[in-house]
């Protein structure tokens, strides 16, 4: 399917154009008729070849209702720019181009109606003149009289071969921009939107944005015709199940579950934008139309903050509009759904500066580059990779971390000396407790620390982290009561020192962690230490009992207490060497 929008001024024709291309009434009210104008959107759809059908958004060109026009022509990416011969070129006219141009919409044809009135020739020359320099410019012209019929059939002929030349839709998660809802009797909800992107099923699972509000598709149709599935780009009527048609209005978006996170800051490029702009307009984007507050950063970046968030992604463009002045003031291009706090002097100025250097379409590599780490996640909901996408070789991935490798050398170094400076203030220390390490370093999340461990040549184990060289000197007292206790487990493996017997010999928690580090003791539990090679004796003898074998049994081959026997197992347990069957039997693996 293509869907293309209607543009131009009031009473230009346009609604008449459409009904005498498809047969059919795109006017939804009596309001409408009555008055003999669009107000808000209709639609209509006919078939110009034996493959395809093409529907038409019909948007209002009166200047009041030019918020309306938005919500139709938001979403699609072709129009049919209407100009009345008798009238010609007119300020809801350059409005509705002004729109398309920032909306980068570059696939259209110019209709020049009314041609039984007038001389079509004078509105030709004057539109093409308007057109110069936007993305409209050189698009095909055709001129016909919908009351006459002269050059419809042209015209169908245009459009025809125009839509063969339309692009495929750009690849992503489905949304669908709401722009009508209503209750069917037996049914229930029904909205109504153009899916621009993805596919939509019945039975899928959606979000309601921005309330977060799952919902499910329970039934499709496309053009009234029942269907059980849509891709992009389609016009669609989706039966939802779990809301009520109150709670549901233009605006709002159906969205892939994961694929879009709801935006209420984002930093922009503007374009053909004043040296200023007023601090409070309405945003356009989409159907929505929603109150932000403009912070310029620059002559050609801004940032706004909205009022309602909504669901976007990074590269997608919308408009700002003075609800005051009745004007589109500038149209812009999101480029980060995530900036970064402005707080110190100069800020906003080097914003500005990072933001003109960035790419309006930026790729996995150009966020990881810049943001020198960020979670897959936010790449995901940010529109700069799919769910599934591989990251570059270029780009370390660490857990759900994409990790610019600058930035990861940089942090293995900073842990390195975070923990070589945490030895020489805590020489006895086990080592240094991950979190600790992470905030020392500056590194963004403690889970990646396993990770920067190895690349900075470090020890991590219970007891925190370390080098593999710890240079830890014991003092001759205890040295020597280590001494002591390595050689009683020499006689007796499994026969661990307890609590009373540390006391004894003056060995505090800190000289065991210690001495843990040092690789003198091995740490099972709290208060059971063995010497390190007992782990490996102890698997070869439950090797030799009859599998499975109970705690007791265990107890017996090492010829320990259940005091060691039970946390010796749990510790095997979760090393992964032995398992649990029950509450009593284990086996090892």
């Amino acid at each position: 399917m293509f869907v293309i929008a209607t543009a131009g001024h009031v009473d230009h024709g346009k609604s008449t154009l459409v009904r005498a291309l498809t047969g059919m009434e795109p006017d939804r009210w009596a309001e409408e008729r009555r008055r003999g104008m669009t107000i808000d959107l209709g639609f209509a759809w006919t078939t110009l070849d034996d493959e395809h059908m093409t529907a038409f958004v019909d948007v209002p060109g009166h200047q009041r209702f030019v918020s309306n026009m938005l919500a139709g022509a938001g979403p699609v990416t072709a129009v049919m720019f209407v100009v009345a011969a008798d009238e010609g070129w007119r300020r809801q006219s350059a409005e509705h181009l002004a729109a398309l141009h920032a909306l980068d919409v570059r696939h259209g044809v110019l209709v020049i109606t009314r041609c039984d009135l007038a001389d079509p020739g004078p509105a030709i020359e004057q539109a093409r003149e308007q057109l110069d320099g936007t993305g409209l410019a050189g698009m095909p012209v055709v001129a016909v009289s919908a009351v006459t019929g002269q050059g419809l059939g042209a015209l169908r002929d245009t459009l025809r071969d125009f839509t063969r030349t339309l692009p495929a839709p750009r690849p992503g998660p489905a949304r669908l921009w709401v722009d009508r809802s209503f209750s069917v009797r037996g049914s229930g909800t029904v909205v109504t939107g153009t899916l621009a992107s993805g596919t939509v099923a019945v039975g899928d699972e959606l979000l309601l944005q921005p309330s977060g509000r799952a919902v499910q598709v329970r039934g499709l149709q496309s053009l009234k015709t029942d269907v059980d599935r849509a891709d992009a780009v389609a016009r669609l009527a989706v039966n939802l199940r779990g809301l009520s048609a109150g709670e549901v209005r233009r605006g709002q978006a159906l969205v892939e579950p994961g694929a879009f996170a709801p935006v209420a800051t984002m930093d922009v490029r503007l374009i053909r934008s004043a040296d200023d702009l007023p601090a409070q307009l309405t945003l356009h984007i989409g159907s929505a139309a929603v109150p932000v507050r403009v912070r310029m950063l620059g002559p050609a970046a801004a940032r706004l903050t909205l009022a309602t968030p909504l669901p976007l992604h990074a590269g997608e463009r919308g408009l700002l509009r003075d609800p005051g002045a009745q004007q589109i003031v500038a149209g812009f291009v999101v480029l980060d759904t995530m900036p970064p706090r402005l707080h110190a002097r100069g800020d906003a100025r080097r914003r500005a500066t990072r933001l003109s250097a960035m790419s309006d379409r930026p790729t996995v590599l150009d966020e990881v580059s810049r943001r020198g780490a960020v979670r897959r996640e936010h790449l995901v909901t940010a529109g700069v990779m799919s769910r599934l996408g591989a990251a570059p070789d270029s780009v370390i991935t660490a857990g759900e971390w994409l990790v610019d490798p600058v930035v990861w050398k940089e942090w293995a170094a900073a842990l390195r000396r975070a923990v070589d400076e945490w030895a020489v203030s805590n020489p006895l220390s086990p080592g240094l407790p991950p979190e600790a390490a992470a905030r020392r370093a500056g590194i963004s999340d403690p889970r990646l620390i396993g990770a920067l461990t190895a690349e900075a040549g470090l020890v991590l184990d219970s007891g925190g982290i370390r080098g593999r060289e710890t240079g830890i000197r014991f003092p001759e007292p205890v040295r020597r009561a280590l001494d002591e206790v390595r050689a009683g487990l020499r006689e007796d493996p499994f026969g661990a020192p307890g609590a009373e017997d540390f006391a004894r010999l003056g060995l505090s928690r800190q000289h065991l962690a210690a001495a843990v580090t040092a690789g003198v003791l091995y740490r099972v539990a709290d208060g059971v230490y063995l010497l390190p090679g007992a782990i490996a004796e102890a698997i070869r003898r439950l090797i030799a009992l009859e599998q499975p074998f109970t705690v007791s049994q265990a107890r017996e081959a090492w010829g320990t207490s259940r005091r060691v026997a039970v946390p010796l197992l749990e510790h095997l347990d979760q090393q992964g060497a032995t398992r649990r069957l029950d509450t009593a039997r284990r086996v090892v693996r």
